[in-house]
């Protein structure tokens, strides 16, 4: 089987009208929504599919070096394959992070070959399912957030996971309310990582050391990025204090960087995407040690839904006292709970995941498992610019993304 074309295609949705979300120190501002689509096709007529980060440097990165390098290679192992890249232009790492989003597609396209789920190429599923958590509310009253993270235990979900940052005050209100609302056997997550965004008002250590005492009195399963993620040493202590699990990874630069966060055990859940962060190849390398200092981890994804399978693939390989969570972003419909409509995040693939009781089915059908519905590239057709800008109140600035 030979690589006869690989292409890149950036999709936006944009939003009915801008959405405006408060919180203590600025405001951030969400006009759209953007996705990577990869597509890697073989001289046989199989297509491999892969997320990636929804940039136009991403897209440039695959278009002029990647497809290039792959295009007439012979796609026997992945692995091979990478060394190869390695050896040439992937010696740039931020370059390297994209080529790993392509090679999720050729493993898909290697599993079809060969009738076998991605799952049997990473060394074998020893489970047939990933527990989700419900990932959603952003910037809202406390009430809000309560009423929220009832309706997504009503769906099905056994974790929520919220956005703070709305105050020390109105943080800790939030998780009261929202235990509240859910009962003492709901998992509860606070992600935290506007508290170190707020320019002149980011939380000092004792707040953040304070905030963590209360919410430990109401059993959330972690705090994620209270810190910035270069913070090691300070997450270290954090941890050492015991008031709540941490949670952290999402914004590692490198995996020499990943490897500090577990070597010096600064967290108790390792956190990583596999669109953006390396793809399978890093957290190959990254699951044996997580497993090894007795933490555990846990996919972090705000992307569509065929991120969520690709990580779901792999996760599988390893029991849940290792791998224990999968994010699962719920967007908003017309008439329905979550953060945003993001129709994209679905209309992806042919047919919905197949979820139950808050877990994530993971199919053996060949590859992926799943179809992806390539009419969504001409339904979703890429705007250019920012989607997300921040504004904060001092200094008085702004930033896009």
């Amino acid at each position: 089987m030979t690589i006869r074309s690989v292409r890149a295609f950036l999709l936006s949705y944009p939003l009915p009208v801008p959405l405006r979300f408060p919180f203590h120190g600025g405001e951030r501002t969400l006009t759209k929504r953007d996705a990577l689509l990869i597509r890697v096709e073989a001289d046989n007529g199989l297509v491999g599919y892969a997320p990636g980060l929804a940039t136009e440097a991403a897209k440039r990165d695959i278009d002029r070096i990647i497809a290039p390098f792959l295009k007439g290679h012979r796609l026997a192992d992945p692995d091979a394959l990478r060394v190869k890249f390695q050896e040439g232009p992937g010696q740039d790492w931020p370059l390297m992070k994209h080529y790993c989003a392509v090679e999720i597609a050729l493993f898909d396209l290697a599993g079809k070959e060969r009738g076998l789920p991605v799952s049997e190429l990473m060394g074998g599923r020893v489970r047939d399912r990933i527990r989700l958590y419900g990932s959603a509310g952003t910037h809202m009253l406390p009430e809000h957030y309560a009423e929220e993270a009832h309706a997504i235990s009503q769906f099905g979900f056994r974790a929520y996971k919220m956005r703070a940052g709305m105050g020390p005050r109105d943080d800790v209100a939030t998780v009261r309310l929202m235990r509240k609302a859910v009962g003492p056997d709901f998992d509860l997550m606070v992600d935290a990582q506007t508290w170190w965004r707020m320019g002149d008002r980011n939380y000092v250590r004792e707040t953040i050391e304070d905030i963590a005492e209360q919410l430990g009195e109401y059993n959330v399963a972690w705090l994620e990025e209270p810190l910035p993620p270069d913070q090691h040493d300070s997450y270290r202590r954090l941890r050492e204090l015991e008031y709540v699990p941490i949670a952290g990874g999402a914004h590692e630069p490198t995996e020499h960087a990943y490897m500090d966060l577990i070597f010096s055990e600064s967290v108790d859940y390792v956190q990583m995407d596999v669109g953006c962060q390396g793809g399978y190849t890093t957290a190959r390398r990254l699951l044996p040690e997580v497993a090894h200092a007795g933490m555990r981890f846990a996919f972090h994804s705000e992307g569509t839904a065929l991120e969520a399978i690709a990580a779901a693939q792999l996760g599988i390989c390893w029991p849940e006292r290792v791998v224990e969570w999968l994010e699962f972003p719920c967007y908003s419909l017309l008439s329905s709970t979550g953060m945003y409509p993001f129709p994209l995040a679905a209309e992806i693939l042919t047919e919905p995941l197949i979820l139950d009781h808050g877990d994530l089915i993971v199919p053996r059908k060949p590859g992926l498992g799943v179809d992806v519905d390539e009419r969504a590239i001409d339904r979703f057709p890429w705007i250019p610019g920012p989607g997300t800008t921040d504004r904060l109140d001092s200094p008085g600035r702004g930033s896009a993304a």
